[in-house]
């Protein structure tokens, strides 16, 4: 399968229930449906491309049709929208060969004259179709940032109501930047300066995050990191810089034990292993079979595999009944509408739906729920999203503190790190702002249990 119809089909199989570029989207684009790195590549590139600039795609189309643009059949409208990206902003690309290869697309999977009337709107595009104005900014203001920086209209009208402007507009813009690659150092094998200078023999750059004191930022990779000596020997984790300061600020200590609820595919579940030093347990728990299995790969090459313990199960349903034991520590980076983290899934943009926001932070609270009954006393648990929204961030913390008066909130400032001061909020919660501190939206809570000391409660697993 060529780059350009492995874009397509993922693009169909987004408009389905896959998550982000999970499930068929993801298997679409992986390995070994395209063992070429440079195809590989490509296809994501093009998939991500058309979700970020999915509306100002659409505003030309819609500009050189004769007819309704609703009227475009779903896979046609996904034919459009690679090509259409292609001509106005992949200079790369000869344009005659982003339409060529539309019309052999269409013709593979439409009626003969559909072909004809794809190859016609893209030559007429790239005549001087593409429109230079767009809504105009004072009559339709709503429509005009949905167009100009191409997000669903619902959100832009929420982004405008709780941030104003200019910093909703700063928001979006944020959110259209392409993310730096972040990983994290794997103190275990190597420190940050060393791996700096064994990255340099490979032909990386890498410079030092901003906040957390375990990340590196690389620069000039060719292909994926898996190529990478240090990443095949362990001395690195792929981890957003954000998301680094989780771990960091439930500040788990060796010997202890720990719970990793909705652990994915194991970025912060190494995390915690590797602070733990090879002595104590983290628990690591996901419904998804799949993810187990990712984390339990990267835990092998971390070096990290002896302390976690992967269990599938559902971290809402009846964690008590899984698990005969109370933690130290627990974390819950629950599933939330992502919308901190647009810039690396732009596909969020689309998928998301504003009635999922309170589905979620039900779900979110019923996660937090289970997983109080399994904190000891004295323990700690921290409550992470990569959301803006109030409702799954201080409003969650709120309504769960409100049903637990054994449970009292830490004021972060009195714990986080010396470099990552500058993210917590006069409230004491992570609050990571994408168009202020140009890194991916992250929220974050610490809460105590009351009572007890800080002795380990011994147990066992179910």
């Amino acid at each position: 399968m060529g780059p350009r119809d492995a874009a397509l089909e993922a693009l169909c199989a987004l408009e389905g229930p896959s998550e982000r570029l999970e499930g068929g989207a993801r298997d679409i684009l992986d390995w070994p449906s395209m063992p070429d790195e440079r195809d590989r590549a490509l296809a994501v590139q093009l998939v991500q491309g058309v979700m970020r600039w999915r509306a100002r795609l659409d505003w030309i189309i819609a500009r050189n049709l004769r007819f309704p643009f609703g009227r475009i059949e779903p896979r046609v409208l996904n034919i459009l929208r690679l090509a259409v990206f292609q001509i106005t902003r992949m200079d790369r690309i000869p344009a005659s060969a982003a339409v060529n290869e539309a019309v052999k697309q269409t013709r593979a999977s439409a009626k003969p004259h559909i072909a004809g009337f794809v190859n016609g709107l893209l030559r007429g595009i790239c005549r001087g179709g593409v429109p230079t104005a767009f809504p105009d900014r004072k009559r339709e203001l709503l429509r005009h940032l949905a167009v100009v920086h191409s997000y669903p209209e619902w959100l832009v009208d929420r982004w405008l109501k709780e941030w104003g402007m200019p910093a909703a507009e700063d928001l979006m813009a944020a959110g259209n930047r392409l993310p730096d690659l972040t990983v994290r150092v794997n103190r275990m094998r190597i420190g940050r300066s060393a791996l700096i200078r064994a990255l340099a023999d490979e032909g990386v750059a890498a410079e030092r995050t901003a906040y957390s004191a375990e990340g590196l930022v690389l620069r000039g990779v060719k292909g994926g990191v898996e190529r990478l000596k240090t990443f095949r020997e362990g001395c690195f984790q792929v981890q957003g810089e954000g998301a680094q300061l989780f771990s960091q600020l439930l500040g788990p200590e060796p010997g202890e034990r720990i719970l990793d609820l909705c652990a994915g595919v194991g970025g912060k579940t190494t995390h915690l292993a590797e602070r733990l030093e090879g002595r104590g347990l983290v628990v690591a728990v996901d419904l998804q079979q799949r993810r187990l299995r990712a984390l339990q790969a990267a835990a092998r090459r971390l070096g990290v595999a002896g302390c976690i313990h992967p269990v599938a199960a559902d971290a809402v349903a009846g964690l008590a009944n899984v698990f005969r034991t109370r933690f130290d520590r627990i974390l819950v980076d629950a599933p939330c509408s992502g919308l901190g983290v647009i810039s690396g899934h732009p596909d969020i943009k689309w998928r998301r739906r504003p009635e999922d926001i309170g589905r979620l932070a039900r779900l979110q609270l019923e996660i937090l729920q289970g997983a109080a009954t399994l904190l000891k006393e004295g323990g700690v648990l921290f409550y992470g999203t990569c959301t803006l929204t109030r409702e799954e961030n201080e409003e969650v913390v709120a309504a769960f503190l409100a049903t637990r008066p054994d449970l009292v909130q830490e004021d972060l400032r009195a714990r986080a790190p010396k470099g990552a001061q500058a993210l917590i909020d006069a409230n004491g919660f992570l609050e990571i702002l994408p168009h202020v501190h140009g890194l991916d939206g992250f929220f974050g809570a610490l809460l105590r249990r009351r009572g007890g000391d800080r002795a380990r409660i011994p147990g066992r697993l179910g």
